[in-house]
């Protein structure tokens, strides 16, 4: 170009056009996320997001929870397979599951999306994910942000991230102050990996083991990159559904950290989780993980889930009522522990025994 000629945001690699095209692109899958409180008012593109706040009316004393959350280095297999309608269920389960801890209804959601180059139908197929994650997580996707980043991403490269916002009343807000010896702790089945640990595995299976995407395993009965790209299973209308029908002290999302780590966050002091490894059976990937790269067994599951997605405390006389409750609604779930007494050597929550085989 000659250096006479005008200097323009296309020229500098920002494309605007591309960007409005993908806004008309998204706005039929945002559409399928309305709530009631935001039906009618604006609409995606204006410069803020909507909720009619008069629903919370009904409410006694409405305390608003916020999260907001990515998937970390996931994003990288979804670009290198190429399948970009999936990763927004990740990036909704890692939010809203986060709101839901506290008992809090998720009411509304927005995402930031930042690209190398905007390519119109891989925008708009990450935000359809994103709105099919918002209709499992019964939340509004109000707006969000596409942004165009040259030379800071190469063309094919992009992040997501999300915020949320939910309502719980004050006085159903779950914390460590409800939890009481004697209770029980149910596990619910994880999906697979979610979107935890991504950094480990991909160094595992891609640098140490040397494996392929398109690798089929036996164990998983798929190819390896589509064990991997499973998205994170969204359990807030699951646990939403629990509050309801039993006396629910305590969730814990197992996010980064493992279940030890995110459940001692919710053991007050002066009492003690422990989980029985033997009451289940990781996954075949957590297993592979551990034999691909030689890992130990507590490095696992201080970094991945390891089966176990979301964790429910709840008295001792309501766990048929629960697990009931999560199995009409298709949730694996079992007691995988109890809450006792801490002693002087006690840590807030810890593993015992081996996993069942």
């Amino acid at each position: 170009m000659s250096e006479t000629t005008g200097a323009s945001y296309a020229a500098a690699g920002v494309d605007i056009e591309a960007g409005d095209r993908a806004v008309e692109l998204m706005k039929e899958w945002v559409k399928k996320t309305q709530r009631p409180e935001v039906a009618g008012l604006g609409g995606l593109g204006g410069f803020a997001g909507l909720f009619d706040a008069s629903a919370l009316k009904r409410y006694e004393r409405p305390l608003l929870a916020s999260a907001t959350d990515g998937v970390g280095t996931k994003v990288d297999l979804a670009r290198r397979m190429g399948v970009y309608d999936t990763i927004g269920h990740d990036l909704v389960g890692m939010v809203v599951d986060d709101l839901v801890v506290c008992g809090a209804e998720p009411l509304f959601m927005t995402d930031y999306i930042c690209v190398g180059k905007v390519h119109p139908e891989r925008v708009a197929a990450i935000v359809k994910g994103i709105a099919e994650g918002c209709v499992l997580a019964g939340c509004a996707l109000v707006g969000g942000e596409t942004a165009e980043h040259p030379g800071l991403l190469g063309p094919d490269d992009f992040d997501v991230a999300g915020a949320g916002t939910g309502v719980v009343e004050a006085d159903r807000l779950l914390g460590p102050d409800r939890i009481r010896e004697g209770d029980a702790v149910i596990a619910m089945a994880s999906s697979g990996l979610h979107s935890n640990g991504y950094s480990l595995v991909r160094h595992v299976f891609f640098d140490r083991a040397g494996w392929s995407l398109d690798r089929e395993v036996e164990e998983f009965g798929r190819t390896l990159g589509e064990e991997l790209l499973e998205p994170t299973r969204i359990y807030s209308l699951d646990c939403l559904a629990l509050t309801r029908t039993t006396d629910v002290h305590g969730f814990s999302h197992v996010t980064g950290g493992g279940l030890a780590n995110n459940l001692a966050r919710v053991i007050p002091d002066g009492l003690h989780a422990t989980v029985d490894r033997s009451t289940w059976t990781p996954g075949a990937v957590f297993d592979l993980v551990g034999k691909a790269g030689n890992v130990e067994r507590l490095e696992l599951e201080k970094t991945l889930n390891m089966g176990v997605g979301m964790i429910a405390i709840v008295p001792a006389d309501s766990v048929d009522v629960a697990l009931t409750t999560l199995a009409d609604r298709g949730v694996d779930s079992w007691v995988a522990g109890e809450i006792t007494a801490r002693g002087d050597h006690a840590t807030g929550a810890e593993l015992t025994g081996d996993y069942a085989r």
